[in-house]
């Protein structure tokens, strides 16, 4: 992975994004439903793409819409859709498209309108607050997001009445359906003026802050934060929770700096990720620059992406810590400071984290649920209570109310952000130090990832890796215990390939999200042994890569 001279630093002019060219091309540009790239397609969260070229514009979003109108009156959904979206420069056009779409189809809508901003978890609380004893007259939601993607990019998805991402039998109807539609010239949809949407009987003002940031007691312990006075940074990186962060820190009475109250589409305030783009990835050490240079000013701090569904922990300890240490840290806190969770509640993670969350889970006596990358499998384990807690490498993760009962379906920034300053006022250490005792019991596992770029094709052939290609009976040095292809937990397909030893393991997968894929790498024996798997994992990749007719 070559790192861009740029990294860590200020966001240079000439890399900045021309939003007016960019909106320009969303509405100008009529994609060719003929080019594969250009279609409507559905990833691991939604369809995503940007206008520059032609995988994310009007027609894809008024075509993505008339179908989630045909899948909710197919399937019977007939309460209000909740829809919001985040800080990209084109969620604004998307939410107009939208909301013209909507209207005209009679969907009762619940909206900020087009001048506030609303974070993915907020519009999951929203859906399961509204069908809670319900079991008609449902509520769904759209977010309005490609994450924390580059400025350039665009998002949109559909979340069901459970409130989470939708599965992919539900996203294979939308975006068969909206490819028609595409294919059709969108001949048959309805649509009206944003004006006339507007002003529609069906289209409702919602206060999703309000609701949302007095529920938040019921799922943080917001007192043991507040008597233990501690202070508190946090930098929404100019995303969709921008305005929440003050009206919780005055609500709860929390000494909390919020850092940076702007928003700007280019995110010109943002370093540089490890590629040379613009990326509000809080995980990442190199966009984290800023936040990580104040860490001794706070006791915690933290930010979190642009939709608000990845959080990004900063300790005086260690700085940012990474997000496969954090989720063990809320695993062993949360299952010993929650006495109203259930007992047979389990853990749940994905393929690609840490085995340091494996190990503490046995710790505590729970069970482990293991599935593949993508937040939709984790949706009807926590609304069923089977799942207390669940975590994504990507630093995602939600859990359960203080009472054990399901809070959101969907990733939750705002929770794992706030947990941590929970787990410093009660524990008199911040998250660092705590992972630090973890790998003291446990092992110190060194975990990295490697990205590179891949084309549509390429992507297709790695997703179909096989047992088959892996033609070594040892890595680094090790006896290969298990080669997957399907997670342990609910045996779906991983979408790619998973090879581990006793003390090591790597996964190799395309990104559901960008054109790169991704190699995951662990090693409970340090760094060389690591390395030695990185690159053992890289030929095998190289390999499928340079002989396609391997693939079946």
């Amino acid at each position: 992975m070559k790192i861009s001279p740029l990294a860590g630093k200020p966001a240079p002019p000439e890399i900045l994004t021309n939003i007016p060219r960019l909106v320009a091309a969303y509405y100008s540009e009529v994609p060719d439903a003929k080019i594969a790239a250009q279609r409507v397609s559905f990833g691991t969260s939604g369809h995503r793409g940007s206008s520059f070229n032609l995988s994310f514009n009007e027609w894809h979003i008024l075509a993505i819409t008339q179908s989630i109108c045909l899948y909710r009156k197919q399937n019977k959904i007939d309460g209000p859709l909740f829809i919001g979206m985040d800080t990209h420069a084109l969620s604004v056009p998307a939410l107009a498209s939208a909301l013209e779409i909507l209207a005209a189809n009679g969907v009762e809508v619940m909206t900020t309108g087009m001048e506030e901003y609303t974070p993915t978890p907020v519009i999951s609380h929203a859906i399961l607050t509204y069908n809670k004893g319900r079991t008609t007259g449902l509520a769904d939601g759209i977010v309005i997001t490609p994450s924390h993607n580059p400025p350039t990019d665009g998002g949109f998805k559909y979340n069901p009445p459970n409130g989470g991402p939708a599965g992919t039998s539900v996203t294979s109807w939308i975006e068969a359906k909206a490819n028609e539609l595409l294919e059709e010239g969108l001949r048959s949809i309805k649509r009206t003026t944003l004006a006339k949407a507007l002003k529609a009987s069906t289209t409702h003002q919602h206060d999703y802050l309000n609701t949302y940031i007095a529920d938040l007691g019921n799922v943080i312990n917001m007192d043991v934060i507040r008597n233990g006075n501690i202070r508190i940074g946090v930098d929404p990186l100019g995303g969709a929770g921008v305005h929440y962060w003050q009206p919780i820190a005055d609500h709860y009475k929390l000494d909390m700096t919020v850092l940076n109250k702007y928003v700007d589409p280019t995110f010109r305030f943002m370093t540089v990720d490890w590629d040379g783009q613009i990326r509000m990835d809080p995980s990442s050490s190199y966009a984290m620059q800023s936040l990580i240079g104040l860490k001794d000013k706070y006791d915690i701090s933290f930010a979190c992406d642009t939709d608000h569904d990845r959080h990004g922990i900063v300790t005086k300890s260690v700085g940012l810590l990474p997000p496969n240490h954090y989720l063990a840290v809320c695993i062993s806190y949360l299952f010993q400071h929650r006495p109203g969770w259930s007992k047979n509640a389990a853990v749940g993670k994905t393929v690609v984290s840490s085995q340091i969350i494996d190990r503490v889970t046995a710790k505590l006596g729970r069970k482990l649920y293991e599935v593949p990358v993508g937040f939709k499998w984790f949706v009807d384990g926590l609304m069923d209570g089977s799942l207390a807690f669940v975590g994504e490498e990507s630093a995602g993760a939600a859990f359960n109310r203080l009472d054990g009962n399901v809070w959101t379906t969907d990733k939750d920034a705002f929770i794992p952000s706030l947990l941590s300053a929970e787990i410093t006022a009660a524990m008199g250490k911040d998250p660092g130090e705590i992972y630090k005792d973890i790998t003291n019991e446990f092992g110190a596992p060194v975990y990295d990832r490697i990205e590179a770029p891949a084309t549509s094709a390429q992507k297709k052939l790695l997703s179909a890796l096989s047992p088959q290609q892996v033609h070594i009976t040892e890595m680094a040095g090790e006896k290969i215990e298990n080669i997957l292809t399907a997670a342990p937990g609910n045996n779906a397909a991983i979408g790619g390939l998973k090879v581990a030893t006793k003390n090591g393991w790597f996964a190799a997968r395309p990104s559901g999200t960008e054109e790169i894929y991704k190699i995951y790498g662990e090693s409970f024996l340090g760094r060389d042994h690591l390395d030695k798997i990185l690159h053992e994992a890289q030929e095998i990749v190289n390999t499928a890569l340079a002989a396609p007719q391997t693939v079946k």
